[in-house]
C-alpha cells in the first residue's frame, strides 16, 4: 500500500493537469499514487493522464460536476494510502516535497505547507502570488511563517490521516470556502493541524486581474458565511482589509476637498511595490504586485462588507444565488 494517495480534483485544465503530472515524476519519492478526480470537465484530461500511467502509479476518474469537495471526497473514496494529500491542479510539487512531508510528519493529524511563486511563471502569476502570501496583505493569516490567527490547512497543500478524514465525513457541498470549513471541522473536532514550512508547492493561481478579483471577492462573501457553520470562528483580524478599503475610499472622496490626501493614498501603493521588488527582485514583478495586492485586498474587503450588510445588517431571509451554492 502507498503511503501518500495524492488526490487533485480538475474542471477545464488539461494544460495544468499535464505540467502537475510532469513534476510529479521530477520528485525524488516513489511511495505514492495519483488519482485525477475529472470533475464534469468539457476540456477533457484523460488522454494527458492516459500518458503517465507508465511514470506514475495513477487512476483516472470522470464524474459529474459537483464541486471540488465531493470531487476530493471520490478521490478520498478510491485512496488506499495512509495520508491523504490534496493539491489544486495549478500547482506544481518540488522536488523534495515529500521528503520534506516524511521528516516534519511526526504522527501529525493534518498538515499543510505554504506556496510561492515559480521562476518560470509569467509576471501577472508572481504578482498575485505576492499579494496572496505577503505579510503586508493577508499571507499571515492564511498561515505563513508569521500568523496572525490559527493554522488551516488549505486545499491546494494539504495532507490529512485517512482515519481522521474519514471520521469527519470529507469536505462538505460548497462551492467556495470549502478547504476553510473543512480545517475548521478538522480543529473544532480536537485534531492537530501543523504548518511545515519546507513542504511548499509552486501556486500559478490566476492568469488576470479580473478573474482574481472574482476569486477573492467571493472568498470575503465566504468567510462571513462560514461564520454561520461555525460560530465564533469569525475574528476581528479578518476585517482588517474591509476596514483599509472603506478608509481607503474614504480617503479618495476626501482627497477631492484636500488634495494632499492623495499623497496619503499612494502609500500603499508605494509600500507594496517596495516589498514585492525587493522579495523578487524584480521591479517589473513589483510593480504588478502593488496592482495584485490592492486588488486582493479591495476584492475580499468588498464582498466581506457585502456579505455583512446581507447577512449581519439587513438580516436577508433570502440567499443570493451565490450563497444558495455556498449552502446547496
Amino acid at each position: 500500500m502507498p503511503k501518500y494517495s495524492v488526490i487533485i480534483p480538475v474542471y477545464n485544465r488539461p494544460h495544468e493537469i499535464d505540467e502537475l503530472l510532469h513534476s510529479l515524476t521530477l520528485v525524488n519519492y516513489t511511495n505514492f499514487e495519483v488519482i485525477i478526480v475529472e470533475d464534469g470537465s468539457q476540456l477533457s484530461s484523460k488522454d494527458i493522464c492516459l500518458n503517465y500511467n507508465n511514470k506514475l502509479a495513477l487512476r483516472y476518474e470522470f464524474q459529474d460536476n459537483t464541486g471540488p469537495g465531493p470531487a476530493r471526497n471520490t478521490g478520498a473514496k478510491l485512496a488506499q494510502g495512509d495520508y491523504f494529500l490534496f493539491f489544486d491542479s495549478d500547482c506544481l510539487i518540488p522536488v523534495e516535497y515529500f521528503n520534506q512531508v516524511d521528516e516534519k510528519l511526526d504522527n501529525i493529524d493534518c498538515f499543510g505547507g505554504p506556496d510561492m511563486a515559480h521562476p518560470s511563471f509569467n509576471t501577472i502569476q508572481k504578482a498575485i502570488s505576492y499579494s496572496m502570501t505577503a505579510t503586508l496583505t493577508t499571507g499571515g493569516i492564511r498561515g505563513g511563517k508569521k500568523k496572525l490567527d490559527k493554522f488551516y490547512p488549505r486545499s491546494f497543500n494539504m495532507g490529512i490521516k485517512k482515519e481522521v478524514f474519514r471520521s469527519l465525513g470529507g469536505f462538505a457541498k460548497l462551492r467556495f470556502g470549502e478547504d476553510l470549513d473543512f480545517s475548521m471541522s478538522i480543529l473544532e473536532e480536537g485534531y492537530s493541524t501543523k504548518l511545515i514550512i519546507e513542504a511548499a508547492v509552486y501556486h500559478k493561481r490566476r492568469n488576470n486581474f479580473q478573474s482574481f478579483f472574482k476569486q477573492v471577492y467571493n472568498s470575503g462573501i465566504a468567510r462571513i458565511n462560514l461564520n454561520y457553520r461555525h460560530p465564533g470562528s469569525l475574528k476581528l483580524v479578518h476585517a482588517i482589509p474591509s476596514v483599509f478599503t472603506f478608509g481607503y475610499i474614504l480617503t479618495l472622496m476626501a482627497g477631492i476637498l484636500f488634495p494632499s490626501l492623495y499623497l496619503l493614498a499612494l502609500i500603499p501603493w508605494l509600500l507594496f511595490f517596495a516589498d514585492a521588488s525587493i522579495q523578487t527582485k524584480s521591479i517589473k514583478v513589483g510593480l504588478a504586485s502593488s496592482l495584485a495586492a490592492m486588488v486582493q485586498i479591495f476584492g475580499y474587503g468588498l464582498g466581506f462588507l457585502s456579505a455583512t450588510l446581507k447577512r449581519k445588517v439587513l438580516k436577508a431571509s433570502e440567499f443570493t444565488a451565490y450563497e444558495k451554492n455556498f449552502y446547496d
